[in-house]
């Protein structure tokens, strides 16, 4: 079976984290609930940095769960940016006596997208994508108002939804191959009926593609982003993706190519990043936007996973994942740090008043198109690279279109960030930890695209099954 629990440290730390969160939480009085936070804080860099510090290519219990270059990325990745999430979110959460909740439910969330990335067995990829999405629900309506509500009733019907086909995709998979664990199906399934195939292939990526937040699966993305907290839209958008994003490219390198799978990724992608970027054209509300934001740049991810085995498909993907992580976040903790301005048109003069917010504002959003030398820039090329090389190039010329589109509506916000104001009242501020996290986010796009070449040589390497 070849049980290791210490190769499983990062998610035992964040596991640990979890539990020593809820009871410090339980035992303080609500003025002294960031002492749980402090704890959550320090299992998220303690995972993080024991991932970081190196690791040995293996799979454990029974070829299960697979330690390589993706997990491991994965490792670093999520922890990092729930981290600067809980920064983000300190100043809407601070005090209230859900506080600790928020933590908690963060932390496990964490958990369930490192065990996406890591699944190498269907059972477990199940498991994974319950632990990932269950703390979701609760991240949704942490608010307890009427958006919250919404937020998290929508989430929630989706998530069932796609859970119910994703476990139908699995047993089809099963009854195919004979076996759920990934070296049993890429032996086994070459030989089952065809539609059977297909049928479980789709259904499995059905939940992948809603945790992704991709279309047609993407409906809950909008309206739960706008209806939740800064700090629970930047986890729903971020987290979760990028577990599901590697665990969607797991999955298909073991799937007979001739079954059809790259022909649906690629169509999924190209529906995807054309419906987000279009949607996102109208909105006039930050957190919409971003919402369809996050759903146009899946598409462009996607577009590695529709090559997945090309060579440099993979560290295309987790380099473009990193780099979109961190963007993103930075996007939200403006949002965040500037709870007063609920529309476009409220960030007026926002570059006078609170310049360190507005440079962060202009590095991320300018990272989510691709503009150098940005890190999102070096992960969207080399994701247009490797599609181009895979036979897609209709793909990659839609993408560079949408490209293009999507600089549209980031410039409906960053345009008025620069104009006069002619109110000279400033609009509200939520303190400083939320700048904290939007220029620590900015910097680390530029920082990572500077050392761009460094970034794609580390995340160079194999999947193992």
């Amino acid at each position: 079976m070849n049980e290791k629990p210490l190769a499983l440290l990062p998610e035992l730390i964040l596991l640990l984290g979890a539990v020593a969160t809820l009871l410090s939480g339980s035992f303080l009085p609500r003025r002294r609930q960031g002492v749980a936070g402090l704890v959550a804080a320090l299992a998220l860099a303690g995972s993080a940095a024991v991932a970081l510090a190196g690791r040995s290519d293996q799979t454990v219990y029974g070829h299960s769960f697979a330690i390589d270059v993706a997990t491991s990325a994965i490792r670093v990745l999520a922890p990092t940016a729930t981290l600067l999430v809980l920064l983000l979110a300190t100043p809407r959460i601070a005090g209230n006596r859900r506080q600790t909740e928020f933590y908690v439910l963060a932390l496990l969330a964490t958990l369930g997208a490192q065990m996406l990335a890591g699944s190498s067995d269907l059972l477990v990829l199940a498991v994974g994508y319950l632990l990932a999405t269950v703390p979701l629900y609760g991240l949704a309506g942490w608010g307890r108002d009427a958006g919250a509500a919404e937020a998290a009733l929508k989430l929630y019907l989706f998530g069932a939804l796609a859970g119910v086909v994703m476990l139908g995709g699995v047993g089809l998979l099963y009854a195919s191959a004979g076996g759920t664990r990934y070296d049993e199906l890429a032996s086994g399934l070459p030989a089952a009926p065809r539609g059977l195939v297909v049928v479980g292939v789709v259904g499995v990526l059905t939940g992948l593609l809603f945790k992704a937040g991709a279309a047609p699966l993407h409906f809950w993305v909008p309206d739960t982003v706008h209806g939740a907290t800064a700090g629970a839209g930047a986890v729903l958008t971020t987290v979760p993706k990028v577990g599901a994003l590697v665990a969607a490219y797991r999955l298909v390198t073991v799937i007979p190519a001739d079954d059809g799978w790259p022909v649906f990724v690629a169509a999924v992608a190209a529906v995807t990043m054309t419906l987000g970027n279009l949607a996102a054209l109208a909105q006039t509300v930050p957190q919409r936007l971003l919402a369809y934001s996050t759903i146009s740049q899946v598409g462009y991810l996607l577009m590695a996973v529709a090559v997945a085995g090309h060579r440099d498909a993979l560290p295309a993907l987790l380099v473009y994942l990193a780099a979109y992580a961190l963007a993103n976040v930075g996007a939200f903790a403006v949002v965040a740090a500037t709870p007063g301005r609920r529309r476009l048109s409220d960030y007026r003069g926002l570059a006078r008043r609170r310049p360190a917010v507005a440079a962060a504002l202009v590095v991320c959003l300018l990272g989510l198109v691709g503009t150098p030398p940005t890190a999102v820039f070096l992960g969207k090329l080399t994701v247009f690279e490797a599609a181009w090389d895979g036979g897609w190039g209709w793909l990659v010329v839609l993408a560079a279109v949408n490209t293009v589109v999507s600089l549209a509506y980031y410039l409906r916000w960053l345009v008025p960030v620069f104009a006069a104001s002619p109110d000279p009242s400033p609009a509200g501020s939520a303190g400083r930890s939320a700048e904290l996290a939007a220029v620590v986010a900015a910097a680390a796009v530029l920082l990572a695209g500077l050392a761009g070449g460094a970034l794609y040589d580390a995340v160079g390497g194999t999947l193992l099954r």
